[in-house]
């Protein structure tokens, strides 16, 4: 995970070489533990999550205190769960591992709990696209297990091989869901693009 990652001034995350958004889901409620400078170190905030072939990226609607968006590798994702409690909304809950700075010690960050509830409409679409993407790095990565140890001994952007494609093109979209899939990429004609989740200078970002 990162706190905060990159985004242009519309709230689209800054993209990754190679990374393909897949969609956006807005009006959902995100709450993530362990957030350095947060009282009682948990936040709870609305906005919108998108998925790419890289990540989940939450971004809220009004920042709490300094943060602002919440950045989720899908290979440091693992313990994931769909729920559908009687007397509350669906969610999708896991855990999610740090991505540490090269220059510090793994052992100094632990795992972070994580929860997406979908508050406004269904979840028809997002749901199944999320799980089947999930499936779909680990398989053609093959470095993570079930208990997500090995999570944090790859480059998260080794993600950005998985082929996608196939998946969007026979995505389910459900009329109760307001999801937006991207049949083609936001933001297209920009040349920033990431090349690490270790804090560069921007001029080192671009293509």
């Amino acid at each position: 995970m990162a706190v905060n990652p990159q985004l242009f001034t519309n709230g689209m995350p800054v993209p990754f070489v190679n990374e393909i958004f897949v969609l956006a889901r807005d009006g959902v409620e995100f709450e993530i533990d362990k957030i350095p400078g947060i009282h009682g170190d948990k936040i709870n905030a609305k906005g919108t999550i998108y998925l790419s072939n890289v990540r989940m990226v939450f971004v809220a609607n009004k920042p709490v205190g300094h943060f602002t968006a919440f950045d989720m590798p899908l290979l440091y994702v693992h313990a994931e769960k769909f729920n559908q409690p009687i007397f509350f909304c669906n969610n999708i809950s896991g855990l999610v591992e740090p991505v540490v700075p090269e220059d510090q010690h793994r052992a100094l960050y632990s795992s972070h709990s994580f929860k997406i509830y979908f508050k406004e409409g269904g979840c028809g679409t997002f749901v199944p696209l999320f799980f089947n993407l999930i499936a779909s790095v680990r398989q053609y990565n093959q470095h993570i297990s079930e208990s997500g140890s090995e999570a944090v001994r790859v480059d998260p952007l080794q993600a950005a091989e998985t082929p996608v494609d196939e998946m969007m093109r026979h995505a389910y979209v459900d009329p109760q869901d307001p999801t937006r899939i991207f049949l083609q990429q936001p933001n297209r004609e920009s040349q920033l693009r990431r090349r690490t989740y270790q804090p560069q200078p921007v001029e080192q970002h671009i293509t």
